[in-house]
């Protein structure tokens, strides 16, 4: 995945190569990853966050063609300023720096021991199988890599838009 900084929206280009052909994939922008910086699933994800990726925008669907490969590209406002909001829920301005992509398909993943009958809300008919990949956070400020420049003077960290 490159992502380029634009003057007034960035570009992400996303390829995927020998992935099982004709499979397909959703791609959001996510507040939270499941995984620590260092790859390994993060224990707080389940606790503290009760399984929750927090605010969730989706981006693009992401298709293998016959030969496994695959790319999108996609034009929006990521780069240090990506975020959604909602007063109608109290839903103060949320950021949504990890990016992942989903199985569109539960199927698809039930070889990996997913149960199919517990689809995820991540596709257009919010009946998705489960994350198949996604960001890390930066060791240092736990932000995720659409954040390029953080603010290490608040608390919790931000980043400077």
């Amino acid at each position: 995945m490159t992502v380029t900084r634009g003057e007034l929206n960035d570009r992400l280009v996303l390829k995927i190569q020998n992935i099982k052909p004709n499979l397909a994939f959703d791609m959001f922008t996510v507040q939270r990853s499941s995984l620590s910086a260092d790859g390994t699933p993060d224990p707080d994800f389940v606790s503290k966050f009760k399984g929750s990726f927090g605010l969730a925008w989706y981006q693009s669907d992401v298709q293998a063609d016959d030969d496994g490969d695959g790319i999108v590209v996609i034009k929006t406002i990521l780069l240090d300023q990506i975020f959604g909001f909602d007063p109608d829920v109290s839903l103060p301005p949320t950021n949504t720096f990890h990016v992942g992509f989903w199985f569109n398909d539960p199927n698809d993943a039930a070889a990996c021991g997913f149960d199919v009958s517990k689809p995820t809300p991540f596709n257009g008919e919010h009946k998705a199988g489960p994350v198949a990949m996604i960001s890390l956070p930066d060791a240092k400020t736990d932000l995720g890599p659409l954040c390029t420049d953080p603010n290490t003077s608040t608390n919790p960290i931000s980043c400077n838009p």
